[in-house]
C-alpha cells in the first residue's frame, strides 16, 4: 500500500512537471508582443496609467476619464520565458495591416461586401468612397487592445467611418483659391468637385482626427488613403456637363487674361522706348547748356567770342541773310 502511494505521488509529480513545468516555457516571435496574466489579471506597472504616457495627448479633456487604462508589463520578442499553471500569456501581432475602409468586421457583407462606403454630402448627394486604412497595435496601450474592448478593430472602423461621414457632410472648399470671379466659382461649387479637388486635405484631416485611436482602443492608424469618390450613375453625366462648362469658362478667362497681360507688357515697352527717345533728344541740349556755362565762367568776353564764331560759321553756310537795320 505504501509503495503504491509513493508510486502515485511520483507519478503525479512527473505528470505535473511534464504538464505544467516543461510546457510552461514559451517564446515570443519577432512580430509579436505578449502580456502575462495571473488568474486573469494582467501584470501592471504600479500607479501608472495611459494618462502618464504621450499616447493620451490627443484625447479631449472630457474623454480622459473614459479612456484611462493601466499600463502593463510587456514581454518583448525573444525567450524562452516561463509561466506558472495559473498564468496565461496573451500574444498580439505588431504587423501593419491594410484593409478597405468600407470593411465592416462585424458584418462583412455590409457596404457592398466591403468595397464602397456610402456618405452624404452637404448638398444631399449620395456618394461612394473607396480607399484603404493601414493600422497596427499600439505598444503603449496594449491593455486597451487586449482587455479594454471586445473587438478593437470594429470600434476603430466605426470611429473612422463616423468621423469621415461627418467631414463629408460638412466639407466646404477653402475660399480664395480660385482665380475665377465669384459668379463663376458657383459653377465649380458642387460638393463632389470640391471633395475631389481637395482629396489630399481630406486625407490629412482624417489622419489628424484619428490620432486618438491609440488611446481609445489601442490601435494606431498609420494612414488613411481615400482614393476614389463616386457619385450616383444618374448624376455622373450632369457632373460631366458641369465640369466641361467650367473648364471651357476657365480656358476662356485664361486666354483673356493672357491677352491682357501681353498688351500691358507691350504698352510698358512702348513707354520705355519713347522715354529713351526723349532722353536722347534732351541730352545734347543739356550738354550744350553745360558747355556754354563753362565758357561763361572761363572769363569775360569768351562766351561772346564763341557766339560770334558760331554766327560767322552759320553765315558762311547761308545763301541769303536778312539783317535788321536800325533806323
Amino acid at each position: 500500500m505504501v509503495g503504491a502511494f509513493f508510486g502515485f505521488i511520483i507519478g503525479f509529480l512527473a505528470w505535473f512537471v511534464l504538464r505544467y513545468v516543461l510546457t510552461g516555457f514559451f517564446t515570443v516571435n519577432q512580430d509579436e508582443l505578449a502580456v502575462k496574466t495571473s488568474f486573469g489579471r494582467a501584470h501592471r506597472i504600479k500607479d501608472k496609467t495611459t494618462m502618464d504616457d504621450p499616447v493620451s495627448e490627443h484625447l479631449k479633456e472630457e474623454e480622459r476619464h473614459r479612456y484611462t487604462f493601466p499600463q502593463v508589463h510587456i514581454i518583448q520578442p525573444g525567450g524562452p520565458y516561463f509561466r506558472w499553471p495559473w498564468q496565461r500569456v496573451r500574444k498580439v501581432s505588431t504587423a501593419t495591416n491594410t484593409v478597405e475602409m468600407a470593411w465592416d468586421p462585424d458584418t462583412p457583407a455590409a457596404n457592398r461586401g466591403g468595397t464602397i462606403l456610402e456618405a452624404v454630402t452637404k448638398d444631399h448627394l449620395n456618394i461612394g468612397l473607396t480607399g484603404q486604412i493601414r493600422y497596427r497595435v499600439s505598444e503603449r496601450n496594449l491593455y486597451a487592445y487586449i482587455f479594454g474592448v471586445k473587438n478593437p478593430i470594429a470600434h476603430v472602423m466605426g470611429y473612422f467611418v463616423s468621423v469621415l461621414r461627418d467631414r463629408i457632410a460638412s466639407f466646404e472648399a477653402p475660399h480664395g483659391e480660385s482665380d475665377l470671379p465669384v459668379d463663376l466659382e458657383a459653377i465649380g461649387g458642387v460638393s463632389i468637385n470640391d471633395l475631389r479637388k481637395n482629396l489630399t486635405d481630406l486625407n490629412l484631416h482624417m489622419d489628424q482626427e484619428c490620432l486618438s485611436s491609440a488611446a481609445r482602443y489601442g490601435i494606431v492608424l498609420d494612414a488613411s488613403l481615400i482614393t476614389g469618390i463616386h457619385p450616383p450613375d444618374e448624376v455622373e453625366s450632369a457632373l460631366a456637363a458641369i465640369n466641361t462648362a467650367h473648364n471651357h469658362v476657365s480656358s476662356e478667362i485664361s486666354l483673356a487674361q493672357a491677352g491682357a497681360d501681353q498688351k500691358i507688357v507691350q504698352s510698358k515697352r512702348a513707354v520705355e522706348i519713347e522715354t529713351l527717345n526723349a532722353q536722347a533728344e534732351v541730352e545734347p541740349l543739356n550738354a550744350l547748356a553745360d558747355q556754354l556755362a563753362e565758357l561763361k565762367e572761363s572769363g569775360p568776353g569768351v562766351l561772346e567770342a564763341y557766339l560770334r564764331n558760331v554766327r560767322l560759321k552759320l553765315f558762311g553756310k547761308a545763301r541769303q541773310v536778312f539783317l535788321e537795320v536800325e533806323q
